[in-house]
């Protein structure tokens, strides 16, 4: 397979829309796993709106993640969290990018699972360590063994992720190329839940 055809899918995309209705997509995962650059390359691939959960945080709190973490706790930030990803989902369709901890709330969940199509960006510790590596923006991981905190975090969170309605691997790979294998597994799945209706 070339790059280009990489990058071409054979999905209907009007077909893929049509099904989709007023679901949300909603990507889950880790800190790094390419939420925001695949989603938003999905995003203006389908024609849909992007919207990025901590970005509507932000907005909607006037400070950032790391100010509320430091002012508020996690508990809070938490709730505040299900509280904005509740009411953008009210919004579909579109692409949500949530933070790495949003999935783990069960309310979240349930709120993904009424009004939307979850899908889990799954990597790697080094791809993911590669990447937080380059931010000093998190929160989380902000002392001194970051990859023992993203390993446990790995082995907390990822058995929640895999309830998740699809599982995209993603890698060292160009965001056009998983954005891709997003859609194409997308089209699969939600082509499964119409013949099972019908």
């Amino acid at each position: 397979m070339n790059a280009q055809s990489a990058i071409e899918t054979d999905v209907d995309q009007a077909a893929l829309l049509e099904r989709l209705g007023q679901r949300s997509i909603v990507l889950v995962g880790l800190m790094g796993a390419g939420k925001t650059a695949i989603g938003r390359k999905v995003a203006t691939t389908l024609g849909l709106a992007f919207v990025d959960s901590d970005q509507e945080i932000e907005d909607v709190s006037r400070m950032s993640i790391p100010e509320l973490f430091d002012l508020y706790g996690e508990p809070e930030f938490r709730a505040l969290e299900q509280r904005v990803i509740v009411r953008v989902l009210e919004g579909g369709p579109q692409i949500l990018s949530t933070g790495g901890g949003a999935y783990m709330n069960a309310q979240t969940r349930e709120a993904v699972r009424a009004n939307g199509v979850s899908i889990w960006l799954k990597a790697d510790l080094d791809l993911l360590m590669e990447r937080v590596s380059k931010k000093q923006n998190r929160p989380l991981l902000k002392n001194d063994n970051p990859r023992a905190v993203l390993e446990s975090l790995m082995n907390e969170r990822y058995p929640v992720y895999a309830t998740a309605d699809l599982t995209v691997v993603t890698r060292d790979e160009r965001k056009e190329v998983i954005a891709a294998e997003v859609i194409e597994a997308l089209g699969r799945h939600l082509s499964n839940i119409r013949e099972d209706k019908s």
